[in-house]
């Protein structure tokens, strides 16, 4: 997902403020040791709680270090990479650090990208990097101060090292642990001095993750692991199209299986439950729901798109204008034209959506792979009637998201807490599960869209000309985060990669179409860069063969004036071998973007078989994300882009006919198999700008190198996602 600012940002300054006077506060309402928690064993061993050093950072006796991290895991690896900048100004013993997830706390924990408690837009290290640098120090310098007082020495005289505190004068020496409760205790400096990157033993290196291990054998809890005393399963039966509700219902028969408890009706359908998942699913086939679907969406894919082209052929809202691109195109020695077409695409995380509800006369409490804290929260209260204070999230590893879990609605948090309210306060807690049909069905995809672009070449061959035409609904509309994202009627997530285009090209113009349609959307890994990436790539392709030029130099030559585009570019051209002979049959492409401040470029080798069957041989990325916290996690997540991408580059659409949706699982919405893997490989740029995204960055060029690959190997065009699997000869 993105979210390039969209509330008022709180300041680093602010933020250090908060969790500096409100560690007390943090600390007194945690609850320790709960036994849901991801850092698993983390305060076990110890018989007193850990001190909390500042909100971020809790050390408990036997020195175990507790980072408490306000960003989701799921499976991004920022568990890892907040606990590894703290825990590098705190001089800590990596082998003794945990993580955990913080509490719904904005005051505390917010994202400072966001000004709210929230993980997305790859803004996880990004936001945090100074922020728990300071943690760390501060939490440092009390711990030197403590050992100081203790020892009755100077401070200055004081070393740490790898969790342990030492004076040589004394030959004095303290775990972290020895000193917690005593650091705890100290008035926290105002000022501390960070390190010099130049003394950095964690930032940069290939720290383990934490979460390896627990993931390995079983032991990490996901929402979908969560069991409490008396826990009921809920499942909900949601109307076939979007925007229907409930006419009738008989819900007799669902009562008489075995094991289902109650049905209850709530605003997104009916909920069955019951003592087990399966007699939650055996209930809820057999309800009796007659739907009323008067004001749902009826429209298919097909009539959407044809509407969608028509629009095209109009002058939409401008995002940007530079020149004049109309005189451009009219004047062009050569015109270049081209439309393309992109698909509904489901998030389809590998854990679906799930959430645990235990409902009190005054309070709730909820279990979750929560993305969006404290929207969720405050959604949650307003559906019980409560203040948010009231609501507290307990936030666990989320099987995957790619967005989906991260919606203004909180679609899954409030249809849990509704089936509570409804199946009454005080009763055992309620598991809403979400099964895989229900997920690919359930809407909050990304948008349909289609792209018509036109350029004009000159008499030498110049590009002079480019005029971007999009067409497709708004992420943002309806919103809160609308007034800041959208202006002038233009939603920035819909033209986000093609309005910041970076091509010196003299007239240029891109205009945006927003569409409305019943079909929930929501931002998809990449965001507008899913689409706007392939369509300007491609394109670009298409006006180098136009106008005789190879497509990296042409690409060198329009980004002379962006040097970290093109260091991406040029690294991952040399390290594929551009230019240099394949096997017979084979073909490279290639493909350069930026999104979330961090810059991505992609050459894909593919091999075309004499059937016209293909596939992906190899992809080689360069990527520049700013200071690099964890290489191997930064390679994994570039590597998870490229799977991704390619799945939606080969088979991903989500298709409507008479308004519902005709895909259910991973037979007809494929994700990538692991034979279509490609062999990857990633290159990172030395760096010393400050840490930018990496979760999303590596999906975007991936679609347009290899359709690019396609075009060089066959000569024919390749517009539309997902790519044919098949290849016609010409």
């Amino acid at each position: 997902m993105t979210m390039q600012k969209p509330i008022q940002s709180q300041t680093i300054q602010t933020s250090r403020r908060r969790f500096l006077q409100g560690s007390a506060a943090a600390a007194a309402g945690l609850v320790v040791g709960f036994q849901f928690a991801p850092a698993g064993k983390a305060f076990a061993a110890s018989a007193k709680a850990p001190a909390a050093l500042n909100a971020f950072v809790r050390i408990a006796p036997d020195g175990i270090v507790t980072v408490y991290a306000k960003h989701l895991e799921m499976g991004q690896g920022s568990y890892t990479g907040l606990a590894t900048i703290l825990a590098e100004e705190l001089d800590a013993d990596w082998s003794k650090v945990r993580a955990t997830g913080a509490p719904a706390d904005a005051k505390l924990y917010a994202n400072l990208a966001f000004g709210m408690q929230g993980t997305g837009g790859s803004t996880a290290m990004a936001n945090s990097y100074d922020q728990l640098r300071q943690a760390g120090a501060t939490a440092r310098a009390m711990l030197v101060q403590a050992a100081a007082e203790a020892w009755k020495v100077p401070a200055a005289e004081i070393t740490v090292a790898k969790g342990v505190l030492s004076h040589a004068g004394s030959g004095r020496k303290a775990g972290f642990g020895e000193m917690a409760e005593r650091a705890a205790r100290q008035t926290p400096p105002a000022n501390v001095a960070l390190k010099d990157p130049a003394r950095f033993s964690l930032i940069g290196k290939q720290a383990p993750r934490l979460d390896a291990r627990s993931k390995a054998d079983g032991t990490a809890q996901f929402t979908i692991d969560v069991k409490l005393p008396g826990l009921l399963t809920a499942l909900v039966a949601r109307p076939p199209r979007f925007g229907g509700k409930v006419k009738s219902l008989d819900a007799s028969a669902a009562k008489a299986v075995p094991g289902v408890v109650d049905v209850v009706q709530v605003p997104t359908g009916v909920a069955v439950i019951a003592k087990g998942f399966w007699a939650a699913s055996k209930g809820r086939e057999a309800l009796q729901v007659e739907w009323d679907l008067s004001g749902a969406e009826s429209r298919g894919s097909d009539e959407l798109l044809a509407a969608y082209r028509d629009l095209a052929k109009q002058p939409g809202l401008p995002a940007r204008r530079e020149g004049d691109a109309a005189a451009a195109l009219g004047q062009a020695a050569k015109l270049v034209e081209a439309s393309y077409d992109f698909p509904y695409l489901a998030h389809a995380p590998m854990e679906p959506l799930d959430c645990v509800v235990r409902l009190g006369s005054d309070a709730c409490e909820i279990w979750a792979g929560d993305q969006f804290q404290t929207v969720d929260q405050a959604n949650a209260a307003h559906v019980l009637g409560f203040k948010p204070e009231q609501v507290s999230i307990n936030t666990l590893y989320a099987g995957g998201s790619f967005g989906r879990r991260a919606n203004t609605q909180s679609d899954y948090v409030t249809e849990a807490v509704q089936v509570a309210k409804a199946f009454g306060a005080g009763k055992p807690p309620v598991k809403v599960m979400w099964t895989r049909e229900d997920d690919i069905r359930g809407g909050f995809y990304r948008p349909l869209y289609h792209h018509a672009l036109a350029a004009a070449l000159d008499a030498k061959g110049e590009l002079v000309g480019w005029r971007h035409r999009i067409v497709g609904q708004s992420i943002i509309a309806g919103t809160p985060f609308e007034p800041v994202m959208v202006k002038d009627g233009v939603d920035a997530t819909s033209v986000e990669g093609a309005a910041n285009l970076p091509y010196a090209i003299p007239n240029l113009g891109v205009e945006l179409h927003t569409t409305k349609a019943g079909v929930p959307v929501l931002w998809w890994r990449s965001v507008g860069s899913t689409h706007t990436a392939f369509a300007t790539e491609v394109f670009l392709d298409e006006i180098a063969a136009a106008a005789g030029q190879d497509p990296l130099a042409l690409r060198r030559k329009l980004l002379a004036k962006h040097p970290r585009h093109l260091g991406v570019l040029n690294l991952a051209a040399e390290k594929a071998g551009w230019g240099k002979p394949l096997p017979k049959g084979w073909a490279r492409g290639i493909a350069v973007h930026e999104s979330f401040s961090s810059y991505v470029a992609e050459v894909a080798e593919i091999s075309l078989k004499p059937d016209g069957s293909w596939r992906v041989e190899r992809v080689v990325a360069a990527v520049d994300c700013g200071r690099p916290i964890n290489p191997e996690i930064i390679r994994a997540q570039v590597e998870g882009g490229i799977g991704y991408g390619l799945a939606a580059a080969l088979s991903g659409a989500i298709t409507l006919a008479g308004g519902e949706v005709q895909q259910s699982n991973f037979h007809d919405y494929e994700v990538l198999r692991i034979d279509q893997m490609p062999k990857v490989e990633v290159h990172i740029v030395p760096s010393t700008e400050k840490p930018t995204g990496i979760g999303e960055p590596g999906l975007p060029p991936l679609a347009p190198a290899v359709a690019n690959a396609l075009m060089a190997a066959t000569g024919q065009r390749f517009r539309a996602l997902p790519l044919p699997a098949t290849i016609k000869s010409a």
